[in-house]
């Protein structure tokens, strides 16, 4: 199918603070869009499309463009950014992409779009960090938790994902309890081009959803709970799930990646108190990466409707700092982990109180493994004997116990 190249100059300009939010949101404004690219100002915004531009489309295409941009640049103003630790000038020795050189020797594959295969390499990297992130929730005496993947929605409903990060849900659902049902799909179903083909009814309506991120299980748990004097303190990882429609790109952006948190509940001095050691014992571990990083204001990425508001609330009281990892290769940064604060929200959506009969605060901090070991590759390549010292002498321990350092003989790069 040709693709057409569509410039819409919107009602509104753009402000350079909102740039990079609304070229996220553009991929969820229409299905003809297959990519988006957004000038500040008055420039416009370039939109590819999976089929021709007629009258019709375009209408139709420049009407939601200016309801998105009205919706989050109407009163809008730009957050005040405060960098709480910036060693983006540390040295790197790596300055390529990566990708290409990662799916040649397949530590890479690409099962779907937003979801990869990770080799030994990778694998080991993640290890490395891992290890790190358990051994700082030991130190703060943190009790282990297991978590499934799969979330109930009632929950979510209930906590206001539904409204807040429509967008990036991933429901779950099966084939209907009907023998005539699930014969049809046995004889006719198929996947073609990626995507599973049954007849119309052929499934249940979702029951659970997928897990968009590790503390939320936490906070399910505790619902209508007093929590003891001293507070909690918690560590899990787990798979995650964020739907990013066409921003899912590399490992730079997934639909299904893994995390480690710590995760804090009780007192507003405990949460606040424990986030600040959590960073300076995390500082320590991006210091033997030698990472070149930052850690400045964020906020949540909010769907249209609450984003202004939401995104307002959060930069007042400085309650995201996300870890930005630099890419050399693009001469920018990426979000690897995030130190996160909710104030009493979640204590008070499930009824969580502290000893004292106050609804609890909350907080995490989390990484995500798969951007994390991206960013260190893209700052220090693929050769573990050229890496600092910390993570090289960990993959030299793990791979002396490997029963084999050869990797196979690899054909084309496999496709489903």
């Amino acid at each position: 199918m040709t693709e057409t190249v569509l410039s819409i100059v919107p009602d509104m300009e753009v402000p350079d603070f909102l740039v990079r939010e609304i070229q996220a949101k553009l991929a969820y404004v229409d299905e003809a869009i297959t990519s988006a690219r957004v000038s500040p100002g008055v420039e416009g915004i370039e939109l590819s499309l999976n089929g021709p531009a007629d009258k019709t489309t375009t209408e139709r295409l420049s009407a939601k463009v200016n309801h998105l941009v009205e919706a989050m640049a109407d009163g809008a103003f730009e957050p005040r950014l405060s960098v709480l630790e910036d060693y983006l000038d540390r040295p790197t020795s790596f300055a390529a992409d990566p990708m290409d050189e990662l799916y040649k020797s397949r530590e890479v594959v690409r099962e779907g779009s937003g979801y990869y295969i990770l080799g030994p390499l990778l694998s080991a990297l993640i290890d490395f960090f891992a290890e790190r992130v358990v051994d700082a929730a030991n130190q703060f005496g943190a009790k282990p938790y297991r978590f499934p993947a799969l979330i109930s929605p009632g929950y979510l409903e209930r906590v206001k994902y539904f409204s807040n990060f429509p967008h990036s849900l991933s429901f779950v659902t099966h084939l209907r309890e009907d023998m005539e049902v699930i014969e049809k799909f046995s004889e006719d179903g198929c996947c073609k081009d990626g995507l599973v083909h049954a007849a119309d009814g052929s499934y249940g309506d979702p029951d659970a959803m997928l897990s968009p991120t590790v503390c939320h299980h936490l906070y399910m748990s505790l619902t209508d709970s007093v929590l003891p004097e001293e507070g909690l303190i918690a560590t899990a990882e787990g798979n995650c799930f964020r739907y990013e429609s066409t921003n899912m790109a590399s490992l730079e952006r997934l639909w299904n990646f893994t995390m480690r948190e710590i995760i804090f509940v009780g007192s507003a001095d405990f949460v606040g108190e424990g986030l600040e050691k959590a960073r300076d014992m995390m500082r320590q571990t991006l210091d033997d990466m030698a990472l070149a990083y930052k850690v400045e204001s964020a906020t949540d990425p909010f769907f249209i409707g609450n984003y202004r508001d939401q995104a307002a609330y959060q930069s007042a009281f400085e309650l995201k700092h996300e870890v930005r990892a630099l890419l050399p290769f693009k001469g920018d940064t990426i979000a690897v982990g995030s130190y996160n604060r909710h104030k009493d929200f979640f204590g008070r959506s499930l009824n969580i109180k502290q000893a004292d009969g106050e609804f609890a605060e909350t907080g995490c901090i989390g990484f995500g493994f798969e951007r994390l070991a991206f960013a260190f590759i893209c700052q220090h390549g693929f050769d573990p004997n050229s890496w600092p010292d910390a993570p090289s002498a960990h993959y030299r321990r793990l791979s002396e116990g490997w029963h084999s350092n050869n990797a196979p003989d690899y054909g084309d790069v496999p496709s489903f």
